[in-house]
């Protein structure tokens, strides 16, 4: 059973990241969603509740067979979120971002951004106006160094086997010129045999700007969702620091997963 847990404030943003994850497993019998709200005191606990039985019964007339409800007082959300992912195997957990104001990154993006630092699970991050339209295809951006180790193969094909979807692994390097280097080629067969079963497309993009060339790619790939790897020690490539998934975050148009190497 694939577990999707998704924080619920009842903010459009949340919402719209709850209805998002409804539509995006819906019909799929080995599913679950678990709908769940962290709430200040006992006297929110009936409203709360009644709120998320709601959006239980939205999510089951859309076609959720699997949904349930967690609420829960108190606590830090962050540690709470990671406690319930790790006892139930949450296969992802899915929140909403919004971050094109100053003021909606620091409300609603910080907590985000903090669940992808703190979850072992991968974290699927859904922008405030994203809207549904299939899971066809998937992006996973590699900086093409030592894969075996730093690429969490588990996690990403854990998510890959709920939607068989076509897989494309993309590298951007301004270094890359007509044909790829000996050690490139080696992380290549690397990858094609760690996602052999998705038969992936490799693509090497030789530009500067690599969130310029990742969005050109989204675009003329028809890219569905995009997969990343946050790195949070010092000795990382530029591009693959947690402040890249940051800005990917922020400013991207389609979900984004975050997983840990």
């Amino acid at each position: 059973m694939h577990r999707v847990i998704v924080p619920v404030d009842f903010s459009d943003t949340a919402l719209n990241a709850a209805r998002f994850v409804g539509q995006m497993i819906a019909g799929k019998k080995d599913a679950l969603v678990i709908l769940y709200h962290n709430f200040k005191d006992q006297q929110d606990h009936e409203m709360c509740m009644n709120y998320l039985e709601s959006l239980k019964m939205e999510l089951h007339h859309k076609g959720n067979q699997n949904v349930e409800c967690v609420i829960e007082m108190g606590g830090n959300l962050i540690d709470n979120l990671s406690r319930l992912a790790q006892t139930r195997t949450a296969t992802l957990i899915a929140m909403g971002i919004t971050g094109r104001t100053a003021l909606g990154q620091k409300l609603i993006g910080s907590n985000t951004l903090k669940m992808v630092e703190k979850s072992l699970i991968p974290v699927l991050i859904i922008p405030s106006d994203a809207n549904f339209t299939g899971l066809n295809n998937v992006a996973f951006a590699s900086d093409f160094k030592d894969v075996e180790r730093t690429t969490p193969a588990a996690f990403i094909i854990s998510v890959l086997e709920m939607f068989n979807p076509k897989l494309h692994i993309v590298n951007i390097d301004p270094e890359h010129y007509v044909a790829i280097s000996e050690s490139c080629q080696e992380e290549k067969d690397k990858l094609q045999n760690i996602f052999a079963n998705y038969s992936p497309e490799f693509y090497f993009i030789g530009m500067n700007d690599f969130y310029d060339a990742m969005d050109t790619f989204v675009k003329d790939y028809n890219i569905d969702m995009l997969v990343t790897v946050p790195r949070f020690h010092n000795n990382s490539s530029a591009l693959f620091k947690s402040t890249h998934t940051k800005r990917l975050a922020y400013h991207s148009s389609i979900p984004l997963m975050a997983a840990h190497e």
